[in-house]
């Protein structure tokens, strides 16, 4: 438990940072010059150049078993790429910044997974990934309130951006703590297994995963709309931001618990709280909308505690570093259909662009409700 509290003090300034930066990224670039189009394409495509580095870095970190090594450079470039973004011109000098950002979280992301899975196993795998999702969700929190202070005070996005070095900095000395109370022996691990083929299921699962990312409406999207729309000032974006955060840090640890006890048919319960963002964000008023961002966040804290633990259960600590790779490739790559497509349908249809959603979202609840009794954790 010290371990995974370690870490979640890490993944908490580092989300006080980078989700900070994410509750204004759509205004931000259209303050820029960006079209719906454009924030689309570059939040899928961040999330797309992310998740398919955890592939390559997956693996390697199987192979050399340098999980602190890549950790760690992760996180540097991950978190310091936000606060250079104030100094952006154009777009797509900030496009890139956000490429890369995504990009060096997605590298040490498995890495840190397999540190995190270890000692997850011997507290529960659901809880133990949902407490740590919890953690990362309280700064995802404070992130949005600091960065929506920051706005009003400042009027303007840019010096909210450069003040998110404070937490970027507390975040790298909270990880180098925490490389203190590694207890997992994960540098000793054989890796006599890793290039065994991976069950079919685990295959089926990643399908699923991936038609729930192409599914999910990515926020920068939903906080282009509120501004586009009208609905909101600036300054609350954020704030709304904050409600879907909150949200999800309070249902992660509920619905770790829920899996250790009944197994992946609890995740096809957060979908649906998914799938009800959809028409509330964006057919809706203040009211709805309020409430859509707060089933936004309670979906993505289902993903949150389950999908990384029903990774776990399915590999072995041998071949889980390249598991993880490919589930978030796969993810990262149907995120970034999904997100084009529903920034495309955008300035076409509203409606088209939530039925796509709903489709997709439904699918994926489908499969995972029938794997149901294929994975169960311990």
């Amino acid at each position: 438990m010290r371990f995974i509290i370690c870490l979640g003090v890490v993944s908490l300034f580092a989300d006080i940072t980078y989700e900070g930066a994410r509750s204004i990224s759509g205004p931000f670039l259209k303050g820029l010059g960006a079209t719906a189009a454009q924030v689309g394409f570059i939040a899928g495509f961040g999330e797309f150049i992310g998740y398919g580095l955890r592939l390559v870095s997956g693996t390697i970190a199987d192979r050399t078993r340098s999980y602190w090594t890549i950790t760690i450079l992760g996180y540097i470039v991950n978190l310091f790429a936000v606060p250079l973004m104030a100094f952006a011109g154009n777009w797509p000098t900030a496009a890139l910044l956000v490429a890369a950002e995504r990009a060096a979280k997605g590298m040490r992301a498995p890495a840190r997974d397999v540190l995190l899975s270890e000692a997850a196993q011997r507290v529960g795998r659901g809880w133990g990934f949902g407490l740590h999702a919890a953690m990362d969700q309280t700064g995802a929190v404070l992130g949005p309130l600091f960065v929506a202070w920051s706005v009003a005070r400042a009027n303007g996005y840019a010096p909210a951006l450069l003040r998110l070095a404070i937490p970027a900095g507390c975040a790298i000395a909270a990880l180098l703590v925490a490389r203190l109370f590694d207890i997992t022996g994960t540098s000793a691990a054989p890796a006599n297994l890793t290039d065994q083929p991976l069950p079919r299921v685990f295959w089926i699962y990643v399908a699923a995963a991936g038609l729930l990312a192409a599914g999910y409406a990515d926020f920068p999207i939903v906080a282009f709309h509120f501004e586009a729309s009208g609905l909101m000032k600036p300054a609350v974006i954020p704030l709304m931001y904050t409600v879907a955060m909150a949200a999800n840090g309070i249902t992660a640890p509920l619905f770790g618990k829920l899996f250790d006890r009944f197994g992946l048919a609890v995740l096809s319960v957060g979908i649906l709280f998914a799938m009800a963002a959809l028409p509330l964000n964006f057919f809706g008023g203040m009211d709805a909308a309020l409430f859509g961002v707060f089933c936004w966040g309670t979906g993505m804290g289902a993903m949150d505690a389950v999908l990384r633990s029903g990774v776990a259960d399915l590999v072995s600590m041998n071949k889980r570093g390249r598991a993880f790779g490919l589930f978030n490739f796969v993810y990262g790559a149907m995120w970034l259909a999904g997100s084009s497509a529903m920034g495309f349908l955008y300035e076409r249809s509203i409606l088209a662009l939530v039925i796509l959603g709903l489709a997709a979202q439904l699918a994926s609840a489908a499969i995972f409700f029938a794997l149901r009794n294929r994975l169960r954790a311990p």
